[in-house]
């Protein structure tokens, strides 16, 4: 009776099978030893599959098939190509045995179905399985060596890109500022995990299936240690080689935000409303509220409505404040948020002041670092005459450390001036810019439909100083000649000031306003509005 064989050829995507034969060249291996030897192959299996674990469809169907007795031999290339694990191995074997399988060829490896050739088929499974365990932990080894230098073992987040040249991981010069935008946008406060994924959706950044990135992935892109330099493998944090994209700082905040908006909060009625929080009872001092309504016609038509009035929890009095609609309270915010905008012209003459204060400030401390830089010159040639007067020995050592000391401390104070003094420059003029920035875009905040915006805006201006009585919202801060020395006035008190002017008055005197924190108005000329507003940024 003549014999009937499945070839069978299987290629793994694993990594010990990088050496072994692609599939086409097994098949024209096999289908040319199979004609020298005249075998009668009656059927062609084809696996794409690890051999590692049992359980691969098309090897057991192929068992299955020789048992009916459809087929009583298997060609294949090598016996690591039909078992890498001991449950396959020992199952061939078992039905060479029971007769069922009367034999094996392959055109790399002798076999017969004798005890001497089942031994050494279960020696040659027996290797197969070594070689992918050891592999398997030679692997792990590496890997495990490859974090304790720092280094990242997979495929980098949005941001970074794996360079195969230099096997380094590099930050994507075009993504990263989006990343860390991002992080910028969501530490505010004032967005959510959605529009941070739309952001990222604007900036062409999108999942590698090329989709919107969802909720889900934004917080594991916000909550990533890898963008301040650490990276998570195995639930732990190892320090890592690569740039940071963000500061550790900046990631802090975000997961205190991110904390913050996942903890849970008991359902209410009403939820609470855009200005909640902001404004106070004038007539009681309590906190104003904000509630949703709906009003439904006879007709069916429903109308929905947005009230703001005071929380009324004050025991000792009866509050006589009505409710006020969130139409006509937004028109009177932004109506105060106007008053305290800066116009493109006022914007204007105040930066060119500030850039005469930026380049006189920058002369001055020029003047002071080269002066303190040649001290220290000085300093540094004193004391290697003093070494070498100690080392000729014409210097006690005693006076030696004596005068040494002093001299490095002098050095230490002339350094550290140098540091204050670079320091001190930026201390103001940057603030003064950016306030200079904010002050011309509340215009544009005031007139925008944004009321969380509006809401950030006024919170940073007025404080808790607003007010709502009459329906009517105020600042609630005290008449502005009556508080010149009130350390605590801010620089939008001096703009809010600058705009009560009227037209009469000289485009500079509204710059130059009567405020002097600190100083007596009678005995003093006006100054800078520049320096003004430094003050007040540095006291606020």
């Amino acid at each position: 009776m003549s014999q009937k064989f499945f070839l069978y050829a299987r290629k793994s995507t694993n990594v010990e099978d990088k050496q072994i034969l692609s599939i086409e060249a097994q098949l024209q291996e096999l289908r040319d030893f199979a004609k020298r030897e005249n075998l009668d192959v009656a059927l062609e299996f084809i696996e794409k599959q690890s051999a590692k674990i049992p359980g691969r469809p098309i090897f057991n169907e192929m068992l299955q098939k020789i048992e009916k007795g459809e087929a009583d031999c298997i060609l294949s290339w090598h016996p690591d190509r039909l078992a890498r694990n001991s449950v396959d191995g020992g199952k061939i074997i078992y039905l060479l045995d029971t007769k069922i399988l009367a034999s094996l060829k392959f055109p790399s490896f002798w076999f017969e179905s004798t005890p001497q050739g089942k031994f050494m088929l279960n020696i040659a499974f027996g290797q197969s399985k070594y070689y992918v365990d050891s592999l398997s932990e030679n692997t792990k080894r590496g890997m495990r060596q490859k974090i304790r230098r720092g280094e990242f073992p997979g495929l980098t987040p949005i941001g970074y890109i794996n360079d195969s040249r230099t096997k380094t991981i590099a930050v994507d010069k075009k993504s990263a500022p989006v990343i860390r935008q991002a992080f910028e946008m969501y530490s505010q406060g004032n967005q959510t995990l959605e529009t941070i994924g739309m952001f990222l959706a604007q900036n062409n950044l999108f999942s590698k299936h090329g989709k919107k990135i969802h909720r889900t992935r934004a917080t594991f892109i916000l909550s990533n240690p890898f963008y301040y330099g650490h990276f998570r493998f195995n639930k732990e944090v190892y320090e890592g080689k690569h740039e940071p994209i963000v500061e550790k700082k900046l990631w802090d905040k975000v997961q205190e935000v991110m904390k913050e908006r996942g903890r849970p909060r008991h359902k209410m009625k009403n939820d609470p409303q855009v200005y909640c929080g902001l404004i106070s009872c004038g007539a009681c001092g309590m906190m104003v509220t904000g509630e949703y309504k709906i009003k439904t016609q006879k007709n069916g038509t429903q109308h929905f409505y947005t009230y703001y009035h005071c929380s009324k929890k004050r025991r000792d009095m009866k509050c006589p404040e009505s409710s006020i609609r969130q139409e006509v309270l937004d028109g009177q915010i932004s109506s105060l948020l106007q008053k305290v905008s800066l116009p493109p012209d006022w914007a204007e003459y105040l930066n060119t002041r500030l850039e005469k204060d930026k380049i006189d400030s920058a002369q001055s401390v020029s003047a002071l670092v080269s002066e303190n830089e040649k001290r220290i010159k000085d300093i540094t040639v004193k004391l290697q005459r003093l070494l070498d007067g100690y080392l000729d020995q014409d210097i006690d050592k005693e006076i030696y450390r004596l005068e040494k000391s002093k001299l490095l401390s002098e050095k230490k104070s002339l350094e550290e001036e140098i540091s204050r003094s670079q320091m001190k420059q930026k201390h103001w003029l940057e603030p003064m810019e950016k306030w200079i920035k904010d002050a011309e875009n509340m215009e544009k905040i005031a007139l925008d439909s944004n009321l969380l915006n509006k809401k950030v805006a006024a919170k940073e201006i007025f404080g808790s100083n607003l007010l709502l009585q009459n329906k009517t919202v105020r600042a609630s801060a005290p008449n502005f000649e009556n508080s010149l020395a009130n350390s605590g006035e801010t620089a939008w008190a001096c703009l809010r000031h600058a705009h009560s002017f009227d037209s009469s008055f000289p485009f500079c005197t509204k710059l130059e306003p009567l405020v002097r924190i600190g100083l007596t108005v009678s005995s003093l000329p006006m100054t800078c509005f520049t320096t003004k507003l430094q003050r007040h940024k540095l006291r606020s």
